[in-house]
């Protein structure tokens, strides 16, 4: 996580993926939810994972962060490069997945995960 958006553009500018809550109203549809145009990005709580660690966070994370919602409306593995949605109760289901697992670091992403049961979801966001 960084203080402010320029924090991260002085770490190391836009090669990043960024998890971010979804935090629309519970009563959203699911094609507003993963729609280009509804995701912002560069959010001060978002969790970023710089591009230079992008294969060691797949390698770790790719069965555990499974079953996200692309922009398309199909549904499968994590994509780096694009939008994925994850639902409350799939992100219950990777909670209980790094709980069991531990993959490297886990502790920054299962904290951060935990503190947003308030919203509907989350997202990961390619580079």
């Amino acid at each position: 996580m960084f203080i402010s958006q320029t924090e991260r553009r002085n770490f190391g500018g836009s090669d990043f993926i960024e998890i971010q809550y979804c935090k629309l109203p519970e009563s959203t549809k699911l094609e507003k939810i993963i729609s280009v145009k509804e995701v912002s990005h560069w959010e001060n709580d978002s969790l970023y994972v710089s591009g230079d660690d992008m294969n060691l966070f797949y390698e770790q994370y790719k069965d555990i962060i499974i079953g996200g919602v692309y922009n398309n409306g199909k549904s499968g593995n994590m994509d780096l490069y694009g939008i994925n949605f994850y639902s409350r109760e799939k992100a219950d289901l990777i909670i209980k997945g790094i709980e069991d697992e531990k993959p490297q670091e886990y502790e920054i992403l299962l904290r951060w995960l935990k503190s947003g049961t308030d919203y509907i979801g989350f997202y990961v966001l390619g580079v």
